[in-house]
């Protein structure tokens, strides 16, 4: 259920259950509904939303089911910012690799990071590495 602020920032907090990724960005998605964007902006935000929400599930708070995810999203002029948080102990950004290098190619994961920071227009990490802010750019 999305709870609005005295900020105009919208808020959610979800179990920990992948059930409820899709339900996530598609409601950031039908709230910018009125903003007419346009399909690779909608394909951008909800391919971004939805990693970074499975990403906390999963990696974040390993699928405890005891533990929240917070989901916070607001527009500041043309920018939509979207903050996803973990309960989990955090992990270091800086030492995801890049599978765009060779030795990376044939690795399971790591392409959800390099995905999010290449669609969104900026994406920052807390120091603790349990929540991550993505930025996209509206025009």
């Amino acid at each position: 259920m999305n709870r609005r602020s005295d900020t105009g920032k919208l808020s959610l907090k979800i179990p920990s259950d992948i059930r409820y990724v899709k339900e996530v960005s598609s409601g950031i998605l039908k709230w910018l509904k009125p903003r007419n964007l346009d399909d690779s902006a909608i394909f951008d935000i909800r391919l971004c939303v939805e990693e970074v929400v499975r990403n906390a599930i999963v990696h974040g708070n390993n699928n405890d089911k005891g533990l929240k995810v917070l989901i916070i999203y607001w527009l500041e002029g043309d920018h939509l910012i979207v903050e996803v948080e973990d309960e989990g102990g955090g992990f270091d950004s800086g030492k995801v690799s890049d599978p765009t290098i060779d030795e990376n190619r044939m690795k399971l994961g790591g392409r959800g990071v390099y995905l999010v920071r290449h669609l969104m227009d900026e994406v920052k990490f807390n120091d603790k590495g349990n929540k991550v802010r993505l930025v996209k750019y509206l025009k």
